[in-house]
């Protein structure tokens, strides 16, 4: 069949069938940057690339300002983003209502990875970049990670490095390109270009700036906060090819047997999972159909269980998140100092993909996720998306769906990492990324907005806007690690 969820047969041009990225992913021990190459440069990035971080109250922070009665915190520019009050009525199967803060962030970012082919197989120029809220400071970065108020310069600082491979004038070949949501829980409808785009060109590498394959990529996703999550964004967006997988890409992995059903589920065609393509598709428009969501700013002084003041913003009861200032000083930035606001979580996160053999063939259980920065009402995300501790002291019929089982691990793990978010919003922000293996899907029992999807059905969505959601697109990223 045809359609959005269906994969475009062979074409000429570049990636066609994904066979390079497949080639690339098998390239683990490196072809332009060995992994020992890799670790020195890596260690002498983090010695030298560092920036000093220190908390300041709100009402310090340079260039920005609370506007009067605490009703909005913003930027003394107008651009970049600013925290308002929002009051949110969600009507449909469930009603439910809130008020909390939003990070209004209306620009469109572009998230930039740029390959290149070195003997014949495909390498990404990836960033060791600080971001202020990053826990572990340095991080593997895309090679432009920039809004737009950052690289039209709107900071009176330097260049972007590497941006004119992104924009019209000097962009190569162009490998994906599709604009996705970030965390609809924390952002007012924050969308970022993610894009990869090929060059032939000889390009100068910069000290910070290195070479990897895909295969080098996907292993470092085991080690904690090390691929951030713009890349793993970007990651998720790179086309696969459906067929001609080679029987190492399976071998080598951690598990072969485990990462074979994986790729089964990745070739499963239209009518080998539980749902039928058109049946996904069309029970996502019955919950968006269904569901309204209103979204009304209020100042930030009328929320009601916020705290505002001079030096914070805060959950009464020590829940969600804090919003606190920082005091920025990098030398390996486009601007050496500056301050801003960042969303600082109460606790570490659990984000969970729940997977089992249906019908023969293993599936993902996907959630359709409301969330109120969502331009689209829904989007699909991972089986777990939460802070256990904003559910401590909650009854059990108010707990997330099937978060206890991952917490229990009931099944096996294949894949347990903590990962942060992204550091340049949000301060110490981190997730615990799962992939469990549930032994007997038939006593699960998913709720009506939960469905059983191939790894077909959901990488499929990856090229499209509003369907996945920031979280469900690292899980995919993270799954690369286990074939």
């Amino acid at each position: 069949m045809s359609g959005i969820l269906s994969h475009p047969g062979p074409r000429p041009g570049i990636l066609s069938d994904g066979a390079r990225l497949l080639r690339s992913g098998l390239a683990t021990g490196g072809v332009a940057t060995t992994n020992e190459q890799f670790a020195a440069w890596l260690a002498r990035c983090e010695e030298t690339v560092r920036a000093r971080v220190e908390r300041v109250p709100l009402a310090e922070l340079k260039g920005w300002h609370f506007t009067e009665g605490y009703g909005v915190l913003a930027h003394d520019s107008g651009k970049f983003f600013s925290v308002e009050g929002m009051d949110i009525t969600r009507t449909g199967p469930r009603t439910l209502s809130w008020q909390q803060p939003l990070i209004n962030q209306p620009e469109v970012g572009i998230l930039g990875l740029l390959a290149k082919e070195f003997d014949g197989v495909l390498h990404f120029l990836m960033q060791a970049k600080v971001e202020p809220g990053n826990r572990r400071q340095l991080q593997l970065s895309p090679t432009v990670q920039a809004t737009r108020s950052n690289y039209t310069k709107v900071h009176g600082g330097a260049s972007t490095p590497y941006l004119e491979h992104f924009l019209p004038a000097g962009r190569g070949r162009v490998v994906a390109d599709v604009l996705q949501s970030e965390q609809g829980t924390w952002f007012l409808g924050k969308r970022n270009r993610n894009m990869v785009v090929e060059t032939t060109a000889e390009v100068p590498v910069r000290d910070s700036f290195c070479w990897l394959t895909y295969g080098q990529i996907r292993r470092l996703m085991t080690e904690p906060n090390l691929i951030n999550m713009d890349s793993r964004t970007v990651l998720a967006c790179l086309p696969m090819a459906v067929s001609g997988w080679p029987e190492d890409l399976v071998d080598d992995a951690p598990d072969p047997v485990y990462a074979a059903g994986l790729r089964r589920s990745f070739q499963a065609g239209g009518t080998d999972g539980r749902h039928t393509d058109v049946e996904i598709l069309s029970w996502l428009n019955d919950v968006r159909t269904e569901t309204e969501l209103r979204v009304d700013r209020v100042p930030l002084s009328a929320l009601r269980d916020w705290r505002v003041s001079d030096e914070e913003i805060a959950h009464r009861e020590g829940k969600h998140f804090k919003v606190i200032g920082v005091s920025v000083e990098s030398g390996r930035r486009e601007v050496a100092a500056w301050s801003q606001p960042l969303l600082a979580p109460c606790d570490t996160g659990v984000v969970a993909f729940l997977t089992a053999h249906v019908d023969g063939v293993p599936h993902i259980l996907m959630r359709a996720s409301v969330e109120p920065g969502f331009r689209d009402v829904v989007e699909l995300g991972p089986t777990v998306q939460c802070n256990p501790l904003n559910y401590a002291d909650a009854p059990p019929e108010r707990r997330p769906p099937f978060l206890d089982h991952v917490l229990a691990a009931t099944g096996t793990v294949r894949y347990d990492v903590v990962l942060s978010e992204e550091g340049g919003r949000f301060h110490h922000a981190e997730c615990r990324y799962l992939v469990v293996e549930c032994d007997d899907p038939e006593t699960l029992q998913p709720p009506p907005d939960f469905r059983w999807m191939t790894v077909r059905q959901v990488l499929a969505l990856r090229q499209h806007p509003n369907y996945l959601n920031v979280q469900t697109r690292s899980l995919l990223a993270c799954l690369g690690s286990l074939w």
